[in-house]
């Protein structure tokens, strides 16, 4: 994982560890969909550093804060325009 456990709770402000296991699932699935608008394999989305760690983060906290209403669309394009420096054109 680019960005552990801890961190994401400190970043979503979550003290105990009843969470933990949504927190990891989301976690899980923030990274993929980074990697995917980004269009990065994990070696080479490591890379990019606190770009990556910055839009995991963002994304982990919409998931978390909009469990029950995300609007997966404009995640996505907003991952896009945060990603935009780093993301590889093309297929």
């Amino acid at each position: 994982m680019i960005v552990s456990l801890p961190k994401v709770k400190e970043y979503l402000r979550i003290d105990t560890d009843a969470e933990d296991k949504i927190v990891r699932k989301l976690l899980r699935a923030a990274e993929h969909l980074c990697m995917d608008v980004a269009r990065l394999d994990e070696d080479e989305f490591k890379a990019c550093g606190a770009i990556a760690k910055t839009a995991v983060l963002y994304t982990v906290g919409y998931l978390y804060e909009h469990r029950d209403d995300a609007d997966h669309k404009k995640l996505t394009m907003t991952l896009r325009s945060l990603l935009m420096g780093i993301r590889r054109e093309g297929f």
